[in-house]
């Protein structure tokens, strides 16, 4: 039987824990389904900078994600519904907490695993944070 997993994100600017928590998420199933944030819905850090469309193509591109679409404008459990995965991985660092995702999911009689993925450790030169890269591009171009 086919595992399918869920992830999402921003996916801004691609970094490498980005493709860390990817690798990550695609080694808990088969199939990896990465759903990325519309721009509109981002309200917990800074706006995207990269359009939407661009950022899920970006996403499509790397080598452990098999689907990649926008999420849903009003209701962030839509794409859940249309794909059921077995499992949804969040980033180490992600906002979301695992209980309150869980009790939605059963609200909604959605059936699947919520896990969390372990955080990259990072070498002296790598910057894991699309923040982090935006704030050093500015300190080193203007």
């Amino acid at each position: 039987m086919t595992r399918d997993v869920v992830a999402q994100g921003t996916f801004d600017i691609l970094h490498p824990g980005h493709v860390h928590y990817l690798r990550e998420a695609k080694a808990m199933g088969d199939r990896l389904h990465v759903i990325v944030a519309r721009s509109e819905n981002v309200t917990h850090k800074a706006p995207p900078v990269v359009p939407d469309r661009q950022r899920v193509e970006m996403v499509e591109a790397l080598d452990p994600v098999d689907y990649a679409r926008l999420g849903h404008p009003e209701d962030i459990f839509v794409p859940i519904e249309q794909i059921e995965p077995d499992v949804i991985a969040l980033g180490y660092d992600q906002h979301h907490e695992v209980e309150g995702i869980e009790t939605a999911l059963d609200e909604r009689g959605l059936d699947c695993e919520v896990r969390r993925a372990g955080p990259r450790k990072a070498s002296e030169e790598e910057i894991l944070s699309t923040g982090s890269i935006i704030e050093k591009i500015l300190d080193e171009r203007s």
